[in-house]
Formats: C-alpha cells, sequence, structure tokens
C-alpha cells in the first residue's frame, strides 16, 4: 500500500511575530495528516468512532530543522512504524516544497480504546480495522 503524503500551504493565520509557521501548529499539521492516513487506509476516524473506538494521543515528538512561512507549500510524509494491534506509532517529515528543505521531524504515539477509554484489542473485537492497519505496517516495513 502506498500512501499519499498530505499537502497543503500554510497559512497567514498560523504565523507568529517572527513571520514564521508558530510551532504549536507543527502539531496541528500532523493531527490533519494522521486524519489523511486514517482515511488512506480505508478506516476514516468518523466511522471508527461511530463504531465506538477512539484513537487518543499518548505522546507527540517534535524536532524542528527549518521554518515554514506563510504561503510556503508543504506536505505531511507520514508512516506507521509500530502496530501491536492496541497501539500504533507514526513518524513523520514535514517537508517544505517551496525550499525544498525537512522542516520538522516528529514521532507521535496511540492506542484504540472504547469511548469510555478502555483499551481495545482490534484483532479480536474489530478484525476488518486491524487487518487494514497490519497491510499498511507490513507495507511501511518493505
Amino acid at each position: 500500500m502506498t500512501l499519499t503524503p498530505y499537502k497543503r500551504k500554510a497559512f497567514y493565520y498560523e504565523t507568529d511575530r517572527m513571520d514564521i509557521i508558530h510551532h504549536s501548529n507543527y502539531v496541528r499539521w500532523l493531527e490533519e495528516a494522521r486524519v489523511d492516513l486514517m482515511e488512506q487506509l480505508g478506516c476514516p476516524f468518523h466511522e471508527i468512532e461511530a463504531r465506538g473506538i477512539v484513537s487518543p494521543v499518548l505522546s507527540v515528538e517534535t524536532h524542528y530543522k527549518y521554518p515554514v512561512r506563510f504561503g510556503d507549500e508543504f506536505e505531511v510524509r507520514c508512516k506507521l512504524s509500530k502496530f501491536n494491534g492496541c497501539a500504533y506509532e507514526l513518524d513523520y517529515e514535514v517537508f517544505d516544497l517551496t525550499t525544498q528543505k525537512t522542516a520538522c521531524l516528529a514521532h507521535t504515539s496511540h492506542c484504540f480504546t472504547t469511548s469510555d477509554l478502555k483499551p481495545v484489542r482490534l484483532k479480536k473485537h474489530y478484525p476488518d480495522i486491524y487487518e487494514k492497519f497490519l497491510s499498511a505496517y507490513q507495507a511501511s516495513e518493505e
């Protein structure tokens, strides 16, 4: 399975007084890319949440390399780096297409729970979702 990077332009309201994108917006971009990734896997957030599954963020790690500026076009390259049926981790590269530079490297970890935050084993309770994640994870290891 080949995943397409998430692309868009940086908006003016995302900048700070130094005329660069404020660091907090990169975390929002990671979430936008994660939502896009879920859709590409065939597991849109609204569908899995309708089935009673949520996927809370357990941790976020960001390393800023080069600033994105207003109007720059960028893409977020997202890779499923770990998956065990109960939790998953993603690696990200925010790549500025305008400057051709890596702006940020990031990593997030997540788990699957019920809406009342009880852990869920996808393989046992949602085998169709498990297979989609497993397939994407195996493809990312190649």
